[in-house]
């Protein structure tokens, strides 16, 4: 018997079909060690030795490998082609090793960059020995984001409380977002206008042109900026005579692009389908693993991770053979077309994404496939086939016109034609921005040929002189993101998707209407880097330390010394900042963060200048809760605000209070205020003045008298209970809008509705509540039942919790990824997000016995004479707890 291993239980499952009764499959689900999230996992002074640890699911897995191996022929090592698949291998073997299981078994490493019968056949007959540089560039990467999260995060919650971690690749991608939104917010608008003429050819066809230069001076795009010299401008030319001083038409080709690598797949399913990076992969991942059609289980796509934009000569000739079929030979190039990447540090190890088999044309597996596998196999499919299509061809016409009037001016009207479609019959690639080339038709005109204004009166106007305003870059979206940061060489394919939720997670930035928009609590971390550790955050660094990577994988550098060289500077500089004080880093926060947090105001004050006391002076302040603005003069000014947007969202009481009208019952004022938590209402200046939080929805802008009455009116009486006659009461509180009866809260749908709910709408909600769980929480429904775990049993459901929806199995609840469809999840996919869960779950629950320890001991030794000295120690553990459970490894792959 052959034991294979693989990753997953859906690959074991179609792997073992192929192969037959001679082998037999097992699923490793994944890495099976990891670094304890602990201090001293990876030990800098012993050669950069690592400490590793197996969870308890993965060490059911691994002595049922073992037993397994035990009676086994032949181990053969089949995990995915890339780093991490080869760093997986390694490791399984490693504890197959230490159990003395493997004795004088041969053992071979095979890699297939596709799940069908054909490449696994193929990859068997072809092993290979495990490949050592490329398992010493995932240590290299390992250690190092351990390292960089372990030594830079306690730092971070050190000097700048409430901020939550830092990590190699993380901390340069949020800095990409942080530089774009300063740019913006420094960004001053300039006026210009357009000059336009709609003229009229001798057979009667439209024309439009625009301004290219005036009275002998060549006007380019902003060089009109004034009214009054565009009012000027379109007054000669109303009463000038046009006419063609020439017609230009070059014919231009315009070339397919290459097929998908990684960050390209993700970058066209944001712009086109509007998936998430990791929504993007996911989907890939089932695609790859294999989709049952026909009875037969097969993968639909080649690997997902790769920057490979070259195709295997089979696939080029299978899409030649379907271009012929579907389009005809002349849609067919003469040659093949090869591709090489351009982006930086590629390695191109592997071919690019693609279908397994470009004849199973997107209709015909449709029905076979979810709607998003459905959509993102057609991408790939379509990208694929164009790649291997003949270029479009355009025309692209120039027509240059004089202007006669008493002043010389000329204009200029560009359009280009389709003389043949190529591959845009099939597919074209989407862009980030709105500009485009000049695609629109122009009318056939003769040089020299009179040209004339349309009729006046008529819309458009003859001339249109028209008012525009310079913007500022754009946001990031993931799409852009990811293709800045593959540009600059930071981060590899199979690291994008991680980041990009890493930052979210973390609350760093936030997704806007697709844009990423750093949060003041990412803001305030990239600052504080930028200020004490600039080199690590600097994007050449972080290139070259990438290109070092690679060059580990290569065999061409030593693991070990490039972590030497790194931990020299790195230790070196955090060692520096350890005795500096909170109030020294806030200072320089202060001032890297000024035109944030403290934007000019209009009328020329001060902009730290306290709105609430005369001398006092506004700084950044942190607290366990975050960050927020306070007045120097505390405690006797206990001015507070959160820190400003930037985003012109119009942050006016951020000025100070501002009175909105009298209360009818006392005539004390109430006032509209912010604090650290975000905005609010207050009831007179009393030392303790009643006060209510603007809800979720309520934007303090729109906040007016009525509204603040309503709110500070709260808790409403509703009425009495029909059962037991007891009030029931309204509120808004933590967790939204709701109603109250004897300790039973029910949710209401929004806080409008706490104003309006009437006494029947109470009793139905209350009743639905205790119906559900009574007063505790509501006994959860499950969203969908996937049915029984396949390897330990118990029922695996779906959930809708207050965090999102999650996975269940026994005690284990694992969060399902942001942008998943519950309704989408597999038994594959559940089952490996309970087994990551679990085995994070099963190191807080060893560590919480030592935690209760740790705080008896004092009280039982408070009469000996040495317990001051032990007492110190024990404080400590909650931290290091804290570090165990926060810091990040996400740059691990």
């Amino acid at each position: 018997m052959n034991i294979v291993i693989v990753e997953s239980p859906a690959k074991a499952k179609t792997i073992n079909k192929y192969l037959g009764s001679d082998y037999h499959v097992l699923a490793s689900y994944g890495h099976v060690r990891d670094l304890p999230a602990k201090d001293g996992s990876v030990k800098p002074d012993e050669d950069f030795a690592m400490s590793w640890q197996v969870d308890s699911k993965s060490q059911k897995r691994l002595n049922e490998i073992a037993a397994a191996v035990k009676d086994a022929d032949k181990l053969i090592l089949a995990t995915d082609p890339d780093r991490e698949g080869e760093a997986i291998s390694w490791h399984v073997l490693e504890v197959l090793q230490k159990k003395r299981v493997l004795k004088d078994k041969k053992i071979e490493r095979v890699v297939f960059n596709a799940i069908t019968k054909k490449a696994i056949l193929e990859a068997m007959d072809n092993p290979r020995e495990l490949d050592t540089p490329l398992v010493d560039a995932y240590l290299a990467r390992r250690a190092l984001d351990y390292l960089v999260g372990f030594t830079l995060s306690p730092v971070l919650w050190r000097k700048l409380p409430g901020a939550r971690s830092a990590g190699r690749v993380q901390s340069v991608a949020l800095r990409l977002i942080c530089d774009r939104e300063m740019e913006i917010e420094v960004f001053k608008a300039q006026e210009y206008w357009s000059i336009l003429a709609n003229l009229t050819t001798p057979e009667g066809a439209p024309l439009q042109a625009g301004l290219t230069s005036y009275d002998g001076r060549k006007i380019t795009r902003l060089d009109v900026n004034s009214e009054a010299e565009a009012t000027e401008i379109r007054e000669v030319l109303e009463k000038a005579d046009f006419s063609v001083d020439s017609v230009v038409s070059k014919p231009g080709k315009r070339n397919p692009q290459p097929p998908f690598t990684t960050s390209t797949l993700q970058q066209e399913a944001s712009r086109k389908l509007g998936f998430s990076a990791s929504r993007t992969m996911q989907v890939a991942q089932k695609l790859y693993e294999g989709i049952s059609i026909g009875g037969e289980t097969s993968g639909l796509i080649t690997y997902m991770r790769t920057d490979g934009v070259q195709i295997a000569g089979e696939a080029i000739s299978a899409a030649r053979y379907v271009i012929g079929q579907d389009f005809g030979d002349k849609y067919l190039p003469e040659k093949p077309r090869f591709y090489s990447s351009k982006a930086k540090n590629a390695q191109e190890a592997h071919e690019a994404i693609r279908p397994t088999d470009l004849n199973r044309r997107p209709k015909d597996v449709a029905r076979f496939l979810d709607p998003d596998q459905a959509k993102l196999y057609e991408l790939i499919w379509k990208r694929t086939m164009a790649s291997q299509m003949e270029s479009a061809v355009l025309e692209r016409t120039t027509i240059d016109i004089t202007a006669k009037g008493t002043k010389p001016a000329t204009m200029r009207a560009t359009g280009s034609v389709v003389r043949f479609d190529g591959f845009f019959a099939l597919y074209q690639e989407s862009r980030d921005d709105d500009e485009d080339e000049a695609s629109k038709r122009l009318p056939a005109v003769d040089e020299g040929a009179s040209l004339e204004l349309i009729a006046a009166g008529a819309e458009p106007k003859p001339i249109e002189a028209s008012q525009h305003f310079t913007t500022p870059p754009p946001r990031y979206t993931e799409a852009s993101l990811v293709k800045k940061m593959e540009e600059l060489g930071i981060g590899r394919p199979s690291t994008y998707a991680s980041t990009l939720q890493t930052l979210r997670d973390r609350d760093y930035v936030e997704l806007e209407k697709k844009q990423l928009v750093p949060q003041d609590k990412g803001r305030i971390v990239i600052a504080f880097l930028e200020s004490f550790f600039n080199r690590y955050v600097e994007f050449d660094f972080t290139a070259s330390l990438e290109e070092q990577l690679d060059r580990i994988s290569a065999g061409e550098l030593s693991w070990q010394e490039v972590l030497k060289d790194f931990w020299r500077d790195f230790s070196g500089t955090v060692d520096e900042i350890k005795d500096l004080r909170v109030s020294q880093v806030l200072d320089s926060l202060n001032d890297m963060l000024a035109h944030h947090i403290f934007p000019e105001k209009e009328d020329g004050s001060a902009p730290r200048a306290c709105p609430s006391c005369s001398d006092g002076q506004l700084s950044l302040k942190v607290s366990r809760f975050g960050a927020f603005i306070g007045c120097s003069n505390y405690p006797d000014c206990g001015y507070t605000r959160q820190l400003a947007k930037g985003s012109g969202d119009g942050d006016a009481e951020n000025e100070g209070p501002k009175v909105l009208g009298q209360d009818p019952e006392t005539g004390v004022d109430i006032s509209l205020r912010t604090g650290r938590f975000g905005p609010y209402v207050q009831l007179g200046e009393e030392a303790k003045p009643k006060r209510a939080s603007l809800p979720r929805g309520w934007s303090a802008p729109d906040m007016d008298l009525d509204k603040a009455l309503q709110l500070l009116s709260l808790p409403r009486e509703v009425g009495l209970h029909p059962e037991d006659n007891k009030m029931i009461t309204a509120g808004i509180g933590r967790y939204g809008p709701f109603v109250l009866h004897e300790g039973t809260y029910a949710n209401l749908t929004s806080p409008d509705e706490v104003f309006s709910v009437g006494i029947n709408r109470a009793v139905d909600a209350l009743a639905e509540k205790r119906a559900k769980g009574g007063r505790g929480r509501a006994a959860a429904t499950p969203l969908k039942e996937l049915g029984e775990h396949p390897s330990e049993g118990g029922p695996v459901n779906v959930f809708d919790g207050r965090y999102g929806p999650y996975v269940k199995h026994g005690k284990v609840n694992a969060t399902l990824p942001k942008d998943t469809d519950p309704q989408a999840v597999t038994m594959e996919q559940a089952v490996e997000l309970i087994a990551a869960k679990a085995s994070k779950g099963g190191t807080k629950k060893k560590a919480a016995p030592k935690k209760a320890a740790a705080k008896k001991a004092p009280a039982k030794k408070a009469a000996a004479k040495k317990p001051a000295a032990k007492k110190p120690a024990a404080k400590k553990a909650p931290a290091k707890k804290k570090a165990a459970e926060e810091t990040p490894a996400e740059d691990a792959s």
